[in-house]
């Protein structure tokens, strides 16, 4: 069981793993362009869709119109095409420009900083405001997505019932030095080892001290 007393050990653990895995597309963004806005945006295009489909996506985007004054110019019908390879375009390209018009028109151009002005955003949600905050502006937030809903419950860390759920819980538990990159460990973490079905626990580093809450099968 992985609780309180092991949790640094074990993010130690897991840290040293995923240390020569490719980082997620928003990483890479913010890493290179340094505008919020283009961490919220792919943020929006990655919701059920492959993280190298949304690299690709946002980036042809970017290339297209770099800046929210030019995204805004792209009609509805383009922008489903531009996005058309992350699944639900329909309503993702919806979302870009209804955001992108919210972000231009009460913001001036300048992303919210907080994860309470990012929630009053249609289309926003806890997760992208989180990992907004996070990535973008390296302020404090846990950004829960299905790997560190999953992993932390198989650790035994937590019990909750979803993502919500869970958040709340992290922030009651986890150490606030853990907030800003505990997404990013377990998002490469649960891509590479501790998979939603099957995982890898024979070769996994923590399978010692994993309970595997949950876990039926595994290779």
């Amino acid at each position: 069981m992985i609780n309180g007393r092991n949790i640094d050990a074990a993010i130690k653990i897991v840290k040293q793993s995923v240390s020569n895995y490719q980082v997620p597309v928003l990483e890479r963004f913010n890493d290179t362009i340094k505008d919020p806005y283009w961490v919220l945006i792919p943020c929006i295009l990655s919701l059920r869709a492959k993280d190298e489909v949304t690299a690709i996506v946002s980036e042809n985007l970017y290339r297209i119109a770099p800046t929210p004054e030019q995204v805004i110019k792209i009609s509805l019908k383009e922008m489903e095409k531009i996005v058309y390879k992350t699944g639900f375009y329909h309503v993702k390209a919806k979302n870009v420009l209804s955001i992108t018009k919210i972000i231009l028109n009460k913001y001036k151009g300048i992303v919210p900083d907080s994860i309470e002005e990012l929630l009053t955003i249609p289309g926003v949600g806890r997760k992208t405001a989180n990992l907004v905050v996070t990535v973008a502006f390296k302020k404090l937030g846990i950004c829960i997505d299905t790997h560190v809903h999953k992993i932390s419950n198989r650790w035994g860390y937590v019990k909750t019932k979803d993502a919500d759920h869970t958040e709340i819980a992290l922030r009651e538990i986890l150490p606030k030095k853990y907030w800003l990159k505990i997404n990013l460990y377990l998002v490469l973490f649960g891509q590479n080892t501790c998979l939603s079905v099957s995982p890898f626990c024979s070769k996994c580093p923590l399978t010692k001290m994993c309970p595997k809450i949950g876990i039926t099968t595994s290779r």
